[in-house]
């Protein structure tokens, strides 16, 4: 009997979308339930031992076969020690509170990276966590979803193509982390006084992040925007000095072009240049 895949019992996606729903409710301007919801729900409870299981896994890579399924087979022995009806419970309490708070379609309604690879480990979980008889296939494919992912293969277009996949599912990691900083020293009073155009290009960079080429190109379309508004005030300024440096600010900023990747200093100076044109239009 095979087991079917829930994105309501897959701790490793909860996780994930509740840390992305704290961004979501923090740049919206107000209070997140999703962040009291995270510290009850994974601190000391066997959904956060749950939680560390997947975290541990999917922080592996590049590794050789044989230890990549020592890792594998490491964690699926860990999960045995675990309670699963508190488990359950705690899931069930989960999904309930989350309920309480928002629209469980729109909250599930959201891509994951790493989804595939998340849920091959949630049906191992299950599979290795029952008395049933399971299929040999899905056991096998499973595993190879997951190998796959922490291994090293030979170089092809299928590995190249992966490689570009995970190369852009990194911004995720990194785009939190900043989106992490922004969210902290808003509360600090350092952001609470951001410009919509500002607040548009942060909800942006989050609602992309786990799609590169579109990120890109909006990134590279608010520069072009930006040039031309700095033409604009160039053109008005009357000062000479003045002139010359909003020239050379002008001619620092550029496209990113298809090999390179968006890091944070680039969203960061995206939002000072729009500080910058706040600052121009008050003047003129």
């Amino acid at each position: 009997m095979g087991i079917k895949h829930s994105k309501y019992k897959n701790t490793g996606i909860l996780f994930e979308l509740l840390v992305r729903q704290i961004t979501a409710d923090t740049l919206n301007g107000g209070s997140s339930p999703s962040l009291g919801i995270l510290k009850r729900t994974f601190a000391k409870t066997e959904l956060g031992k749950e939680y560390k299981l997947y975290e541990t896994l999917f922080k592996q890579k590049n590794l050789t076969e044989g230890k990549a399924d020592t890792v594998l087979n490491t964690v699926l022995e860990a999960s045995k020690k675990l309670n699963r009806s508190a488990l359950r419970r705690e899931k069930y309490n989960l999904i309930k509170e989350i309920k309480n708070h928002y629209n469980l379609e729109q909250f599930f309604n959201h891509k994951i990276p790493h989804y595939k690879e998340y849920a091959a480990f949630y049906n191992l979980l299950e599979i290795y966590n029952s008395d049933k008889i399971s299929e040999t296939d899905q056991i096998i494919n499973n595993k190879f979803t997951i190998l796959e992912s922490l291994t090293q293969s030979p170089i092809s277009k299928k590995k190249v193509k992966e490689n570009l996949l995970e190369e852009f599912s990194k911004y995720d990691k990194d785009l939190r982390v900043l989106t992490y900083k922004v969210m902290l020293e808003k509360f600090n009073g350092k952001y609470s006084n951001l410009n919509p155009s500002q607040k548009e290009i942060l909800r942006e960079f989050i609602n992309s992040i786990d799609n590169a080429p579109k990120l890109k190109e909006y990134y590279n379309q608010k520069v072009k925007e930006l040039h031309l508004m700095m033409d604009s005030y160039i053109q008005k300024c009357s000062d000479k000095v003045v002139k010359i440096k909003l020239q050379e600010v002008s001619s620092l900023l550029t496209e990113i072009d298809k090999a390179s990747r968006i890091k944070n200093d680039d969203l960061v100076n995206l939002l000072q240049y729009y500080e910058l044109t706040e600052e121009l239009k008050r003047i003129h």
